[in-house]
C-alpha cells in the first residue's frame, strides 16, 4: 500500500527528471499559463487529462466533476469556463465523458444514494429526454454506453448555451466546443458531438450528435 510518503518521493523523482531533460521547464511554466484546451470531465481517476491526449503541464486548463456535467447552477463550474475563455483565452472547450461512467449508471437506477441524488438529478432528466430511446435497448451495457455518449451531447449544448460562450461568439473570438468520450478498455478518444464554433451550428450539431449516437 502506498503512504503519502511514498508520493512525495515519487514527485521529486518527477521534478528531477523533468529538470534534466528540460533545466527551464519549471521556470518557464511559472512565468504564465496559456493553454489553448479547456477540458471539462468526469471525476474519475482513471481518465487523466493530460495523459490520455499526450499534452504536458500547462498545455491544458481541467475542470472535472461526477460524469462531467454542466448546468447554470454550479458556480464552479462557469468560473472555470469563464476564466478559461475570458482570461486564457483558450480556443477549445472539450466535453469529454467516458464509458461505463459510475455517475451515469447511478443515473440508470431510481435508487437514493444519499447527497449525491441531488447532483444526479441533472443526468436522470437526460435519461428520462430520451427514455424512449433508451428503452428499446435491452443490453444493459449498451444502454449504459449510449447514455454516457449522450450526457456528453446534451453537456456540450450546456456549454454552448451559457452566457459566457455566447459572449465570446459575439465578441468575435475563435473558439470551439467538441464533445468526446473515453473508452477504459482501449484508452482510445472518439468524437460524439463534432466542434461547434458559433451559435447557428448549435442546432444542427445537436441533431447530427444524436442521430449518429442512437444509431443501431
Amino acid at each position: 500500500m502506498r503512504t503519502l510518503r511514498d508520493l512525495l518521493a515519487n514527485n521529486k523523482a518527477w521534478a528531477k527528471s523533468i529538470t534534466e531533460n528540460e533545466p527551464d521547464f519549471f521556470d518557464q511554466l511559472s512565468q504564465q499559463q496559456s493553454p489553448e484546451y479547456l477540458w471539462i470531465g468526469c471525476a474519475d481517476s482513471r481518465v487523466p487529462a493530460n495523459q490520455i491526449v499526450g499534452l504536458q503541464p500547462g498545455d491544458v486548463f481541467v475542470h472535472r466533476n461526477v460524469a462531467n456535467v454542466v448546468v447554470h447552477s454550479d458556480m464552479n463550474c462557469l468560473s472555470v469556463i469563464e476564466y478559461a475563455v475570458a482570461i486564457l483565452k483558450v480556443r477549445h472547450i472539450i466535453v469529454c465523458g467516458h464509458y461505463g461512467c459510475g455517475g451515469v449508471n447511478a443515473a440508470l437506477d431510481n435508487h437514493a444514494l444519499g447527497l449525491i441524488d441531488n447532483w444526479l438529478r441533472h443526468l436522470r432528466d437526460i435519461r428520462q429526454k430520451h427514455d424512449h430511446t433508451l428503452a428499446h435497448i435491452h443490453d444493459d451495457e449498451r444502454r449504459l454506453d449510449l447514455l454516457c455518449e449522450l450526457n456528453v451531447v446534451e453537456q456540450v449544448q450546456n456549454v454552448c448555451s451559457t452566457t459566457i460562450v455566447q459572449q465570446a461568439w459575439r465578441n468575435g473570438q475563435e473558439l470551439s466546443v467538441h464533445g468526446w468520450i473515453y473508452s477504459l478498455q482501449n484508452g482510445l478518444l472518439q468524437t460524439v458531438s463534432p466542434g461547434i464554433s458559433g451559435p447557428d451550428e448549435i442546432s444542427e450539431v445537436y441533431r447530427i450528435a444524436i442521430s449518429s449516437s442512437t444509431a443501431e
